[in-house]
């Protein structure tokens, strides 16, 4: 069975905070809030170590020093990063390494972005895995290798009965990828179910024009109002009132 799942978040729904909350990276509410592979996604520390849950996203690359003892972007050539990775499949690493095109002689700190993109993706895809979270990482693949890792996640899908949760804005080639859709605009559910069940989805010559068509009538609608900001507290009298310099942040004094 495919079970695989792709999510469309668009601007200002939070995806990225949604996604990490599914990966166990942020606590919310009790225990039982937010549940994954039937254990609490922050507290069942054990979906992450066991490889059951995993979550790849666009900042790896960026704000990350290092993979384990495994530097990201110093002097070390892609080979080191790949291979430093303990109790690997080998064949499923040199699938990777050449579905990616990875040169494992690339040096990580003259790679780039793209380059050092694939090499993130590699690493975090050497581990087999339950569930997939995936956060926009393919937005510095080309054409060819993003098509060749959408089909690597089908076949995970369809032969390890693994479950990927795509977002993405990007919606080529997802036609026959996706089972299930949600739409999610400025944090609301707009629409969501069986990819073969909205209506407009099986009429439509491709997901991108069925997309755009949503955006198009979001934009006609009246903006909604921000709430209430509560009262401001009256502030306490301070020598500095009187200064010119009072309104900025580093002299402003507030209950």
């Amino acid at each position: 069975m495919y079970n695989g799942l792709c999510t469309y978040l668009c601007q200002y729904s939070g995806k990225t905070t949604l996604l990490k909350i599914l990966a166990g990276k942020h606590m919310v509410g009790g225990r039982d809030v937010v549940r994954v592979l039937n254990g609490s996604a922050f507290h069942d520390t054990q979906l992450v170590c066991n490889g059951d849950l995993s979550y790849l996203g666009g900042s790896w690359s960026r704000t990350i020093g290092s993979a384990g003892d495994v530097p990201l972007q110093g002097d070390f050539s892609a080979e080191h990063m790949i291979f430093g990775v303990d109790g690997v499949d080998p064949v499923r690493r040199e699938k990777l390494v050449d579905l990616l095109d990875i040169d494992l002689q690339w040096r990580m700190h003259k790679v780039s972005d793209g380059q050092r993109r694939r090499v993130q993706i590699c690493m975090g895809l050497l581990h087999p895995y339950k569930v997939l979270l995936l956060d926009e990482i393919t937005v510095d693949l080309d054409v060819v290798t993003r098509m060749d890792l959408l089909g690597f996640f089908k076949e995970e899908c369809e032969q390890r009965e693994a479950t990927i949760v795509y977002a993405t804005h990007i919606f080529d080639g997802l036609e026959t990828w996706a089972t299930d859709f949600a739409y999610i605009q400025e944090g609301e559910l707009r629409r969501s179910g069986r990819y073969s069940d909205i209506e407009e989805l099986r009429s439509a010559k491709n997901l991108l024009s069925v997309v755009e068509s949503w955006l198009r009538s979001e934009t006609k609608l009246p903006k909604k109002e921000p709430p209430p900001r509560p009262e401001t507290q009256a502030r306490r009298s301070s020598p500095f009132d009187a200064s010119p310099f009072r309104s900025s942040r580093h002299m402003a004094y507030y209950r």
